[in-house]
């Protein structure tokens, strides 16, 4: 497969470039977070005992225009809705501001809006939304590159509480950081995985990406990891 990068794939590389990648993630030795420069700042643990620390820049998030988002919230658990509040409007609203093509913002929300026995996700800090939305971005342009119009989003942001909960997640695990998706196109798993890697190894991104059976995991935690 000849992949041809295009503008927009430019565009996105650049930013992930101007961002100082120098960052400390305790407990891990791995390098900075791949993230979209701006003007606040954020730090915090995600995790206790090892999990990463993280001291970053990101995007303000305060102006999404004023339109209203576009989401069925029927479709949502009315437990988790009510419990989000106001932020889930504001949310929405910014994965609205992404302009993605083959991801819907109910699919992000619906990745957030799950439970394991009593203990439900959330939605990630507010002062972290411009970390998804760089992934987001890099998925959104995979389905392109395999001219695929559905994305399902299995697994985004975790909160620690929740992702203690999920079979087989690491304790350090870069979904709460809130730069990794789990996600399924309806084409081989495989090919996804491939394609990914081959748009990071020509410069799109820097992050790991990882095949499962059912699935691809992609990152942007500025480092090239496979698994």
């Amino acid at each position: 497969m000849i992949l041809k990068k295009n503008d927009s794939d430019t565009t996105l590389s650049q930013e992930i470039t101007q961002l100082d990648r120098r960052r400390v993630i305790s407990g891990l030795g791995l390098a900075s977070l791949g993230l979209i420069a701006s003007s606040g700042s954020a730090s915090a643990f995600l995790t206790r005992g090892g999990g990463p620390k993280v001291n970053v820049v990101t995007k303000s998030t305060s102006n999404f225009g004023k339109a209203n988002p576009q989401i069925d919230l029927s479709e949502l658990p009315s437990e988790w809705t009510q419990s989000q509040g106001n932020l889930l409007t504001e949310y929405v609203r910014y994965i609205n501001s992404l302009k993605l093509k083959s991801i819907t913002p109910l699919s992000v929300v619906q990745a957030h809006a799950k439970s394991k026995g009593s203990v439900w996700n959330t939605l990630p800090p507010k002062m972290w939304w411009s970390r998804i939305g760089l992934t987001l971005r890099v998925v959104d342009r995979v389905a392109q590159e395999m001219n695929i119009h559905e994305t399902e989003i299995i697994s985004a942001y975790r909160s620690p509480a929740y992702n203690s909960r999920c079979s087989g997640a690491r304790a350090n695990s870069w979904h709460q950081a809130n730069v990794a998706v789990d996600v399924k196109f309806p084409v081989r798993a495989s090919l996804v995985t491939a394609t990914a890697r081959n748009l990071r190894d020509r410069g799109l991104f820097k992050g790991g990406v990882g095949g499962y059976g059912g699935f691809t995991h992609i990152d942007t935690r500025g480092e090239n990891v496979n698994w």
